[in-house]
């Protein structure tokens, strides 16, 4: 059976859509989170998502650590349960997941993937996900808004996307960026200060406590990679099990720089050029005989666009597609390609003849619909959340234009995408000024149980460098790396990487250092089971199982993509 999940999330006015289709999973009918005083957490069917049998439930803890007493915010978590009872030998309890973002959903994301993790990681675990304060479900939720509406109609003027060699667009985008803190300002009740890592960390130890438990297991993306690192800091006597997977600079981060996330993207756009041309014409439409032609082919794609935007019309939208249009689409296929390379060449195929609908369908997102039904978006993961994490986060941002000016000329001459990714920093240069008095680093650490730390060796805006330089930190600690292309090593299928990670979780035990695993095939080919085989370090009776889920995680865009969709 399948359904199509349409969530939009709004970065201040940057607009994320994403399009889900989906198989119906199943999961256990009920959620419990025990309070601590041992009593049962409300239980009732997940909102807004997948299915009415989803496992549910809030768990409150104190708004502001500082004053555990005082108000209370509500962590919304979703549980698949382990295949073992709690009474077992062999229940190993829950394992905490972040998506990413920050301000994704990990309660979206097992409610999406739940079954597949228990596929790598075994019936002992309860597989949970979270809404971190701020973000979606959970309460209070951040809102520079009145309104859905007024949040929709600054997606369309607000903050965009920007050109290599404009003054004037840097301009709007700070000018968008002030405003927003503006907005964030006059409609903060209170709360908004409280919306950030640091007090995130301590929910996930007041969760693991209501579990019964004293330590964390916890599997992180992207920048769960800096709330897992920054809770191993604060708390490195209480890991049990630590994976970060997409490792993120978190002194750069903690920084507000953003500056040294883009080292290796142009390596994934190496591999759509090579692979398309090693896969022939039947496999990638955009073929060309050798990865230069391919490269030349889309120069001249870009060439062509910028001197002749496309008017495009389909059935579920319209828009005009130009040279910066391309390009974006184009970043955001960097992060799944195994999921979208074959679609991106059709759709530069496509264009090359005049069509640009397959790659306008890649991005855009549909009409704004206003309801009468004042519940209706109550769920919606919205961008807001994302901004206040981050600005809060980080160091205060200068808000003079001539310092944003600076900066995205830094960025543009650091990355070919410098232009795109200098929007996330812009986004705070009118941040409120809240005492920057939570948890920033340092990060040296000798944990409990030594973390995993997972990297691609071309990741677009997480690179591998970026995984070595924070296990320095971390005494005992190892880099796994996973020799692909793609966000986190969830965009890439590998029998080898999940049975580490398997192993890690089940046995404590961490690859040798150096260890590079293999992915199965290639974003234009993905080789049958018996191929694959040899990809892994011993065999195991449940490979075809594992195989499927890292097949299909390879396929779901479980990781946020923090931009507008236009």
């Amino acid at each position: 059976m399948s359904r199509v999940r349409v969530i939009s999330v709004v970065l201040g006015g940057l607009t994320f859509l994403a399009v889900y289709s989906l198989w119906r999973l199943l999961y256990v009918p009920m959620f419990e989170v025990r309070a601590q005083n041992g009593n049962f957490g409300l239980k009732e069917p997940c909102p807004g998502g997948n299915s009415a049998s989803n496992a549910f439930s809030w768990d409150d803890v104190p708004l502001n650590y500082s004053l555990p007493e005082g108000e209370q915010a509500a962590i919304a978590l979703i549980r698949r349960r382990a295949s073992v009872p709690e009474s077992s030998e062999s229940y190993r309890g829950p394992i905490l997941f972040n998506p990413g973002g920050p301000g994704g959903s990990g309660v979206d994301m097992i409610d999406m993937a739940g079954d597949l993790f228990a596929s790598i990681l075994g019936p002992e675990f309860d597989i949970v996900g979270f809404d971190p304060r701020g973000v979606g479900r959970s309460t209070p939720r951040a809102s520079f808004y009145k309104t859905d509406v007024e949040r929709a109609l600054w997606g369309t003027i607000g903050l965009g996307t920007l050109s290599n060699n404009s003054d004037e667009s840097v301009a709007r985008i700070w000018a968008a960026g002030r405003l927003l803190g503006q907005l964030a300002a006059e409609r903060d009740d209170g709360h908004l200060r409280h919306i950030n890592t640091d007090q995130t960390a301590r929910d996930m130890l007041r969760i693991v406590e209501a579990h019964g438990r004293e330590k964390i297991q916890y599997w992180g993306f992207s920048y769960g990679s800096v709330l897992g690192a920054s809770f191993a800091a604060m708390f490195p006597d209480k890991i049990e099990r630590l994976v970060i997977d997409g490792v993120v600079d978190s002194e750069n981060y903690y920084a507000t720089l953003w500056s040294n996330n883009l080292l290796d993207t142009d390596k994934v756009l190496d591999h759509f050029f090579s692979g398309c041309a090693e896969a022939g014409p039947d496999a990638c439409a955009f073929w060309a005989p050798t990865a230069d032609d391919v490269r030349q082919n889309l120069t001249n794609l870009y060439d062509s666009i910028r001197a002749h935007p496309l008017p495009v019309k389909a059935d579920f939208s319209y828009g005009i597609l130009d040279y910066n249009f391309l390009r974006f689409v184009i970043f955001r296929v960097l992060y799944s390609p195994y999921d979208l390379f074959q679609t991106l060449a059709q759709g530069l195929a496509n264009l090359a003849a005049g069509d640009g609908r397959v790659l306008l369908k890649l991005v855009t997102r549909p009409p704004f619909e206003c309801s009468c039904n004042p519940a209706a978006h109550r769920y919606d993961v919205v961008g807001d959340g994302q901004v206040a994490i981050l600005c809060n986060d980080g160091d205060d941002v200068p808000g003079d234009l001539q310092s944003s000016l600076e900066y995205f000329k830094f960025m543009a001459n650091t990355s070919n995408w410098g232009d795109i990714w200098s929007t996330i920093r812009l986004s705070c240069v009118g941040w409120p000024k809240f005492p920057k008095d939570h948890f920033q680093g340092p990060f040296d650490s000798n944990t409990s149980h030594p973390i995993l730390l997972v990297g691609n060796t071309a990741d677009p805006v997480t690179p591998l460098a970026a995984a070595k330089k924070m296990s320095r930190f971390f005494n005992g600690s190892v880099v796994l790396t996973q020799d692909s292309p793609g966000h986190c090593s969830i965009s890439t299928p590998s029998l080898c990487t999940y049975t580490y990670i398997h192993d890690y979780f089940v046995h404590g035990t961490l690859p040798k250092p150096g260890t590079v695993c293999d992915p199965i095939g290639g974003p234009f080919f993905t080789p049958p089971l018996s191929d694959s085989a040899a990809q892994v370090p011993f065999v195991r009776e449940e490979e075809k199982e594992l195989f499927d889920a890292a097949e299909k995680l390879s396929r779901i865009p479980l990781i946020p993509f923090p931009f507008r969709m236009l």
